[in-house]
């Protein structure tokens, strides 16, 4: 017997069986892209690995996607395996992540530089930080060199 939303349906042992496969199917998810694989695992764990590897050594079992999605988050606009191993990841696993991020269409970056292994941040949200750090920068710089400089009001401000 199976009760869905207050409704009983009985199954035969081959429909449970078939059912309970496809459930399993459901919660186990294995998405492949060059050079990762993240696996969505039934006990609700996401696994990072590289494709076609199938030792331990290639691959990192997170609590969750949104423990991974903490962890890039907390990377700077431009990261490296470095950056990553900050985290508490050793050896290999460390560019296994950075290229990860920049396959999975979940993390807005993009592979920057290949030696060291970089990746970039792209999203318009972190364009939009940056400008505006940028700008800050600029206009500390104008304002300590004498320079004058407009604001969005149109005033003109100099360092007098």
């Amino acid at each position: 017997m199976l009760a869905i939303e207050g409704r009983d349906y009985e199954l035969t042992r081959d429909e449970a069986a078939d059912l309970q496969d496809a459930v399993g199917e459901a919660l186990t998810q294995r998405r492949e892209f060059f050079r990762t694989a993240g696996v969505h695992r039934e006990d609700g764990t996401y696994e990072v690995a590289r494709r076609g590897a199938d030792s331990a050594g290639n691959s990192k079992v997170f609590d969750s996607f949104a423990v991974l999605g903490r962890l890039f988050d907390r990377l700077p606009a431009e990261f490296t395996a470095d950056d990553v191993g900050r985290n508490g990841i050793t050896g290999s696993r460390r560019h296994m992540l950075v290229r990860h991020f920049a396959e999975h269409p979940e993390f807005d970056c993009d592979i920057s530089r290949r030696n060291p292994l970089t990746a970039e941040k792209t999203s318009e949200e972190q364009r939009a930080k940056e400008t505006a750090s940028d700008e800050t920068v600029a206009s500390s710089e104008a304002i300590s060199s004498g320079e004058a400089m407009a604001t969005d009001e149109g005033e003109v401000v100099g360092a007098d």
